[in-house]
C-alpha cells in the first residue's frame, strides 16, 4: 500500500484516461461549466449547493476557487471528452466525506447534456480503479434518495446501502453507500508445477 497515493491530494496530480474520457486536474477555464452545474441542480438540494439570489457563486468566483484549490491539490478531476476536449463536469474523491475516517468518498456531477451516455459510470470506474490501486480498501458515496440517476450509477459500480443513513431532512433522505475496492492484482508464482 502506497501511503503517498492514499493521502489527500494524491489524485490531483493524476490524469486518468478511459476509451471516451480524460479525467484531468481542474483548470480555471472549467469555471463556466461548473457554474452551469450549479444552475442545473435539483431544487431539492440544500441551499449551500444552489446559486443564491445574487447568482453566486459567479463564474469568476468559481474560477478563483479552482485557482486556490490548485494550490491545495483538489482530488476532484474535470471530466472531458477525450476526442473533443469538451468538459462535462467533475469526478473524484473527497477525504472528509461521510464515510469511515481515512476512506474516500466518490463524488461526481455532470451536465445534464452528458447524462444517459454512461459517462458518470465510466469516469467513476476510473477513479475507483485508481483508488484501489492506491491501496484504499473501500469507498463511500452519499446520495439523495430522490437522485435516481446517481443511484443507478452507484449500483452499477457495486455500491450498497451501508445502513448508516443520516436522518431525513426537508431535502429528503440521504443514503450512505459503500463498496469494496479491488486492489491491483498481484501475480503469485506457482509453488509447484501448476499453471
Amino acid at each position: 500500500m502506497n501511503a503517498d497515493l492514499r493521502a489527500r491530494g494524491a489524485l490531483s496530480g493524476a490524469t486518468l484516461r478511459t476509451d471516451r474520457l480524460t479525467l484531468r486536474p481542474q483548470a480555471v477555464t472549467d469555471a463556466e461549466v461548473f457554474h452551469r452545474l450549479w444552475t442545473e441542480r435539483d431544487e431539492r438540494v440544500p441551499a449551500h449547493r444552489k446559486l443564491d439570489a445574487d447568482g453566486r457563486p459567479t463564474v469568476s468566483e468559481i474560477a478563483a476557487d479552482i485557482a486556490n484549490k490548485g494550490r491545495e491539490r483538489s482530488d476532484l478531476l474535470s471530466v472531458e471528452d477525450a476526442a473533443t476536449g469538451e468538459v462535462y463536469g467533475y469526478c473524484g474523491l473527497i477525504f472528509e466525506g461521510n464515510g469511515a475516517e481515512g476512506e474516500p468518498e466518490i463524488a461526481f456531477e455532470l451536465l445534464r447534456s452528458a447524462h444517459n451516455r454512461g459517462y458518470a459510470t465510466e469516469a467513476a470506474t476510473a477513479v475507483l480503479t485508481w483508488a484501489g490501486s492506491a491501496g484504499h480498501e473501500r469507498a463511500w458515496a452519499s446520495v439523495w434518495e430522490w437522485n435516481v440517476a446517481s443511484r443507478r450509477v452507484l449500483t452499477k459500480l457495486g455500491f450498497v446501502d451501508s445502513g448508516n443513513d443520516r436522518a431525513a431532512s426537508e431535502h429528503g433522505r440521504d443514503i450512505l453507500t459503500v463498496t469494496a475496492l479491488n486492489p491491483t492484482p498481484t501475480v503469485v508464482a506457482p509453488t509447484h508445477g501448476g499453471l
